[in-house]
């Protein structure tokens, strides 16, 4: 195992595994402009690493996430530019990861608030425990989404149910979540179900994983067409590829076999 850092954003590799903890747990991990740039630095280097196959996006701590230091920013005497530089930062890496061709799990704990959601909603698949609480929080301090929140947050629950987490003081707890579709999972132990979920993507043929993560956060933003023509290349691309030969070639074998022991019965 390695580790690339001791921050406010951890970076450790294990083998084709790169775990991403969110690193201050005394602030609930809510992201300053220092841990503003420790994400995008992280985010960019995980995307252009071919080698890695699963990601695990946890955090230290009592809480997952509590979104921006607003603490931070009232204190340090921000202003409104500094402000939206500060969240393009965190945007970048928001945009590294959710197009990255990779798989990512998030196992999330505790409090996840305002652009928390968006930090959470980059992982394709969400574990949360069962006290695992979801709030928005913009409008009760006068500000208004952010990290990504306006459209990660729709495409995971649909519009109506994120308009009705946006537009009032809405807490969803972890049984609500899972049934709106926010997370996918409740568990007990989901740093445990989150590395179990990493290897069986591991274990299984980890490229294919990536791309349809990848065909399906980009289909989001294109036409049919071009989703099509994306589809199309994609398959063949992976159907010349020896991990996908092996396969086919085992399930081709296998269907043959049934086919004759149902014919023989």
């Amino acid at each position: 195992m390695t580790d690339t850092a001791s921050d406010t954003v951890l970076l450790r590799r294990e083998g084709a595994l790169a775990r991403i903890t969110l690193n201050r747990p005394a602030s609930l991990n809510a992201v300053d402009a220092e841990m503003a740039a420790r994400w995008r630095e992280v985010a960019a280097e995980v995307a252009a690493d071919a080698s890695i196959g699963a990601v695990i996006l946890d955090a230290a701590g009592r809480a997952f996430c509590a979104g921006g230091d607003v603490v931070s920013m009232s204190t340090s005497g921000m202003g409104g530019t500094a402000v939206t530089e500060t969240a393009r930062v965190i945007h970048d890496g928001i945009t590294s990861l959710t197009t990255a061709a990779v798989p990512i799990v998030a196992a999330v704990q505790g409090a996840v608030a305002g652009g928390g959601l968006g930090i959470m909603l980059v992982a394709d698949y969400i574990v949360a425990s069962p006290s695992a609480v979801f709030v928005s929080k913009y409008a009760n301090i006068g500000l208004t989404p952010d990290l990504g929140v306006s459209t990660l947050l729709p495409a995971a629950i649909g519009q109506r149910r994120a308009l009705q987490l946006l537009l009032h003081d809405t807490a969803l707890d972890a049984a609500t979540a899972l049934d709106w579709g926010l997370i996918a999972e409740v568990v007990d132990d989901p740093a445990a179900r989150a590395q179990e979920l990493a290897g069986s993507w591991l274990d299984g043929a980890t490229t294919a994983f990536g791309q349809a993560k990848r065909l399906v956060r980009e289909g989001a933003g294109r036409t049919l067409a071009e989703n099509l023509d994306d589809e199309a290349r994609t398959i063949g691309t992976r159907f010349d590829t020896p991990e996908a030969r092996v396969r086919i070639d085992a399930f081709a074998a296998a269907s043959a076999r049934r086919t004759r022991t149902e014919e023989n019965r």
